[in-house]
């Protein structure tokens, strides 16, 4: 038996888990806060010293937690932009999380290289306000200064690999923390540095992009380092998805992800096409509203908490009487509405009780998931299984309609960190290349996670009668929204 350990580096935290190489079975676990002031007001800040996360590494490894581990992996936040000068030192703090002061820069970059159309066929991607090209624009514009003097760009899980190595010249990345760049296609496997330029006004270094199970490095102490990886790859790598497998997850906005075999082109936008941590693709499509809408029903009709809106919502019956939600309360990007606003629908005497209103927000913030599902599936993509993660997935009222508006078996995994998970099976992986045990193309098979299965049964005429009625308002409120 080995030891290898996963370390997920998140925006507000790190959490180490220590696992056994043969099965996945987690030994111990660690974890601490990242020590960064929200700013004023509150809040996460969108820069950050990149010192913080070793503090926080530091702290969660404490107590003798690695002893004995033989390979560690690192996953962490996506997004993030580490610019570097000649010698090795940060030019500024790193920009990361749901950074919105480019969203200007998104426009100029979609606008500068001749469209939509154009982004997406050179990187699969399509600029977004969070993508590092595009906080290069930014930083280009709005610090002349700190662009000049940047000469190599990291990522956040980049970064901590370099770092824990003892800062080789070599700097490295894995596939799926290069296809979020906005610099690097999936579909050909290269860099684009034009792009580099064209956001940064000049070009600048990148790390190599390591293969899912080769080895970024040997630590001075003889621990084997794997390639790292961004957080949504590294949790669908700890999930165990394959092909036919989709993800759907429940936060403020929503996201849905799918193991394929190819990397997808989307001139809509609508679709980010990533490479996985398998050497598979991880198209994904976005929704800004999801459990928001939920809040916002439940601030409403005065309900405390999810719980409540749950058990209220149970009260009403499939199509909530006729009443239907599009829960566009942010806009949203699937289908591309940046302007819009929600619609209640369908208010007759009979539908404007607070049951009714609550069930049409669980119905509307699915169908507009099931919506997300359907543009994957429209590209070819197979989805039989769907993994539903987030608080919200445990709600009865969620699990009571998912698996029919969906059309498909839902898994309701328990809580676990599995971006920390994922981490670990990468550097069990490298480990067992290095040692000769596992094939490069072959992850280790490890144990599943434990989880609830709820299938559609007999009520998959139902929910295609509540997807058809939401289909109908949306179109009638915004028609042709998914062929623009």
């Amino acid at each position: 038996m080995g030891i290898v350990a996963g370390l997920d580096s998140a925006p507000d935290f790190t959490r180490i888990v220590v696992c056994d190489t043969d099965t996945g079975a987690v030994l111990r676990q660690g974890y601490a806060p990242h020590p960064i002031d929200g700013g004023e007001g509150g809040g996460r800040p969108s820069d950050v010293d990149p010192q913080a996360w070793l503090l926080s590494l530091g702290e969660a490894a404490g107590g003798g937690l690695l002893e004995g581990v033989q390979a560690i992996g690192v996953s962490a936040q996506q997004n993030g932009l580490v610019p570097l000068d000649p010698q090795g030192n940060t030019v500024r703090p790193a920009m990361v999380g749901g950074d919105k002061r480019a969203q200007v820069s998104a426009a100029d970059l979609i606008d500068a290289l001749g469209g939509r159309e154009a982004w997406a066929q050179a990187v699969g991607s399509v600029p977004q306000a969070a993508q590092p090209v595009t906080k290069l624009r930014w930083l280009s514009k709005t610090e002349p200064d700190a662009a000049r003097r940047t000469s190599m760009l990291l990522q956040a899980h980049d970064w901590l690999v370099w770092q824990l190595l003892g800062r080789p010249v070599r700097r490295t990345t894995d596939r799926g923390g290069a296809s979020a760049t906005g610099y690097w296609s999936a579909a050909t496997g290269a860099y684009r540095q034009d792009l580099v330029e064209l956001a940064l006004g000049h070009q600048a270094g990148l790390p190599d992009v390591l293969g899912p199970s080769e080895a970024a490095g040997t630590t001075p102490e003889g621990l084997l380092i794997s390639a790292g990886t961004g957080e949504t790859m590294a949790a669908a790598f700890g999930l165990g998805i394959g092909l036919g497998d989709a993800v759907v997850s429940l936060g403020a906005s929503g996201s849905v992800m799918a193991v394929h075999v190819e990397a997808l082109a989307d001139s809509t936008g609508m679709i980010t096409s990533l490479a996985d941590a398998t050497g598979m693709h991880l198209p994904v499509v976005t929704t800004l509203n999801a459990v928001r809408a939920l809040r916002g029903a439940a601030e409403l009709l005065g309900v405390p908490d999810l719980e409540g809106l749950s058990e209220l919502a149970m009260k009403s019956t499939p199509g909530s009487h006729g009443l239907v939600l599009l829960p566009y309360l942010e806009g949203e990007r699937t289908p591309n509405l940046p302007h819009t606003a929600g619609t209640l629908a369908g208010l007759r005497r009979e539908s404007m009780k607070p049951e009714h209103l609550a069930r049409a927000a669980f119905e509307g913030m699915l169908c507009g998931l099931a919506d997300a599902l359907d543009v994957l599936r429209g590209r070819g993509v197979d989805v039989r299984r769907i993994f539903l993660l987030g608080q919200a997935a445990e709600l009865p009222a969620v699990q009571a309609v998912a698996p029919a508006l969906f059309g498909a078996q839902v898994v309701v995994p328990q809580p676990a960190d599995y971006a920390a998970l994922g981490a670990a099976r990468q550097a069990a992986w490298a480990l067992g290349v290095a040692q000769g045990t596992l094939d490069p193309r072959t992850p280790p098979l490890w144990q599943g996670p434990v989880a609830q299965v709820l299938e559609p049964g007999d009520e998959l005429a139902v929910g295609q009668a509540v997807r058809q009625q939401y289909v109908t308002v949306r179109e009638q409120t915004h028609p042709g929204a998914f062929r623009a």
